[in-house]
């Protein structure tokens, strides 16, 4: 089995970490492909920290926009300000991406709009911990999946790449070496999402602490519809170094540009 080793891809003035641009693919596929849709492509990118603020954040923040104008066709609007869940502002976009932690500070009103907009056709995006986040909402737990449930490990770990034919995939191989830190999670059962990219249990030590699932199943990214919407979630997020393949870099502007991205309208 070829392994491709790799973290994060250069793409001109800025490096790209590689959970970005599984993310930027994933959005494309978030986004409604009707006509206002495609004239209208906007993504709402949330960074409240309400618990542990990741060191990534600020990098996040800068770089996703870019990542939107150079490979997506969307613009991003970055906010840290929870108000912006709201039935009047989430009309102005696509999709909404997550990454965040704690018990956000959205109204019960901000909520129901959020949950509305998702079931009624637009995109969710989750990035790493996402899933650390409104733990007494079970409703959000069912929406994006699961819910985080540690991280035992931070080393050199093998993915399994799932789907080998979805466009954020197709271009990975069967599997890929990384360095990150590794998400478990609880209430999650890939019986109820579409997993697209998993960790290899045999390339991990399955006795260090804090390893409660004792399927050996540990997803990392999934996506799934919900009511009419899409949502996705990946749990990689804060590898920084290593290999640096051009390869790499063409796979995924393959998987943007390619025929399935640019899909005529409705």
């Amino acid at each position: 089995m070829k392994e491709t080793v790799f973290s994060v891809i250069p793409t001109g003035k800025f490096v790209v970490p590689r959970w970005l641009l599984l993310v930027a693919v994933l959005l494309l596929f978030a986004f409604p492909v009707s006509r206002a849709a495609q004239r209208t492509r906007k993504l709402l990118f949330l960074t409240h920290s309400a618990g542990f603020k990741h060191a990534v954040i600020p990098l996040a923040e800068k770089i996703m926009p870019e990542i939107g104008k150079k490979f997506g066709n969307f613009e991003t609007t970055v906010t840290q300000d929870c108000s912006s869940i709201s039935a009047e502002n989430l009309k102005n976009y696509s999709a909404v991406m997550f990454y965040t932690t704690g018990e956000l500070p959205i109204s019960e009103e901000g909520k129901k709009a959020f949950m509305d907009f998702i079931r009624n056709g637009k995109g969710f995006v989750g990035v790493h911990c996402a899933t650390d986040t409104f733990y007494k909402w079970p409703e959000y737990g069912q929406m994006i999946g699961g819910y985080f449930d540690q991280h035992p490990w931070h080393t050199d770990v093998v993915v399994r790449v799932e789907d080998k034919t979805f466009p954020a995939t197709a271009h990975l191989g069967a599997s890929f070496k990384i360095k990150d830190e590794i998400y478990q999670f609880k209430d999650w059962s890939r019986e109820k999402t579409h997993v697209l990219l998993s960790l290899d249990p045999g390339s991990v030590d399955l006795t260090v602490k804090n390893v409660h699932r004792t399927d050996k199943d540990f997803g990392l990214a999934w996506c799934h519809p919900y009511g009419k919407g899409r949502v996705f979630n990946s749990a990689l997020a804060t590898a920084t170094k290593s290999g640096r393949t051009s390869a790499f870099r063409n796979s995924w502007s393959t998987a943007l540009s390619g025929p399935w991205v640019l899909s005529k309208p409705e």
